[in-house]
């Protein structure tokens, strides 16, 4: 399976966004959200909740727990 990171960066080059626009909206650093994709830092809980909404997946997805991309609608 994909590690974070990987898939971070697989969904924000798909979805065609920059990483300094989604940093920005993240309200982080550049740097800090290239570690993400590096796999060098692992994003908090409230980053991780914002990516799974932002990209509409699953944290299990985000986190390379499953392949399943599609969130559980409430």
């Amino acid at each position: 399976m994909n590690t974070f990171g990987q898939r971070l960066k697989q969904l924000r080059l798909d979805n065609k966004i920059l990483s300094k626009d989604l940093a920005n909206e993240m309200s982080i650093t550049t740097r800090a959200f290239n570690y993400y994709e590096e796999d060098k830092r692992e994003p908090n809980l409230k980053n991780i909740r914002f990516l799974c909404e932002y990209f509409d997946v699953s944290a299990d997805y985000l986190l390379g727990l499953s392949d399943i991309k599609e969130r559980r609608k409430k």
